[in-house]
């Protein structure tokens, strides 16, 4: 399996397929997540014949699972490392909840030329934690919950995550799948329990206002209208104000797991702001 060892010495797993003189598409997942989280959007851009880009987050999936280092600004360094390794350029960056957040502070600071376009889906941009700024965030109530249920059962909080909110299972009209259940369950525990606690800081008091106005490639929000994880008015449709280069496109109905509910749609749209 592939692996970059960074300069602090931690080992991070990626995948890298299809031609390597191909647009890079890059994929950044979610908490508490893998690259196995972008399965169908890999296999569908690698199909249209771009090259595909995912790596488990440090402390996440396959990479080394850290007691240090889990916080934004060093994520987004690690993806620096990496499309350097890879020399990656002229990207197209797509990131879901954490991970578009891990997006934005990545491509404000990215070298010139590495970044095309990025799209942050579900993404935690601005800040999720209710702020004097962004008085409609969550409180932190909600964050300590997270780290209580993560200290108590790991296992079980990692079922009722995927099972309730994150794909709108817990909607009465909603067809659950009990594979994305397990999926995202199976993805989670291959992770490290210290870097998932630490990832709840990360994810929920990062601001990523001064990343979202320094961003001047084209920037993508994707956001369902029924996110029970990331709620729309606070993140997708408070950030949109902060680009200066921004679309922003959201799905009625749709949870914070979008992209793997309904993956025709939300391909379709990722291929055509890739292609615009």
């Amino acid at each position: 399996m592939p692996h970059l060892t960074l300069k602090d010495g931690v080992r991070i797993f990626y995948k890298d397929w299809g031609p390597k003189e191909a647009q890079p598409i890059v994929f950044h997942h979610g908490w508490p997540l893998s690259a196995d989280d972008w399965d169908n959007q890999m296999l569908f851009f690698l199909d249209k014949g771009y090259r595909v880009v995912a790596h488990d987050r440090r402390g996440h999936g396959r990479s080394d699972q850290t007691d240090t280092g889990n916080d934004m600004d060093t994520y987004a360094a690690d993806v620096a490392e990496l499309a350097a390794a890879l020399d990656l350029k002229g990207a197209v960056h797509v990131g879901h909840s954490t991970g578009g957040g891990e997006v934005i502070r990545y491509v404000a600071r990215s070298e010139s030329r590495r970044v095309a376009k990025a799209v942050l889906i579900g993404a935690v941009p601005p800040i999720m934690l209710a702020t004097p700024q962004y008085p409609g965030g969550l409180p932190m109530e909600v964050f300590d919950g997270f780290r209580e249920a993560l200290s108590r059962n790991r296992a079980q909080f990692f079922m009722d995550v995927p099972a309730g909110p994150f794909y709108g299972f817990n909607r009465p009209s909603a067809e659950v799948s009990e594979g994305l259940i397990r999926n995202w369950w199976r993805q989670g525990m291959m992770g490290g329990a210290k870097a998932h606690y630490d990832c709840i800081t990360a994810f929920s008091e990062t601001d990523f206002t001064e990343d979202l106005k320094n961003a001047s490639v084209p920037v993508l929000l994707l956001h369902g209208e029924d996110d029970q994880v990331v709620p729309i008015d606070a993140s997708a449709r408070t950030a949109i104000n902060l680009l200066a280069n921004g679309t922003l496109k959201t799905y009625p109905g749709l949870s914070h797991g979008l992209f793997a509910t309904h993956p025709d749609m939300v391909n379709a749209d990722l291929l055509a702001f890739v292609t615009s």
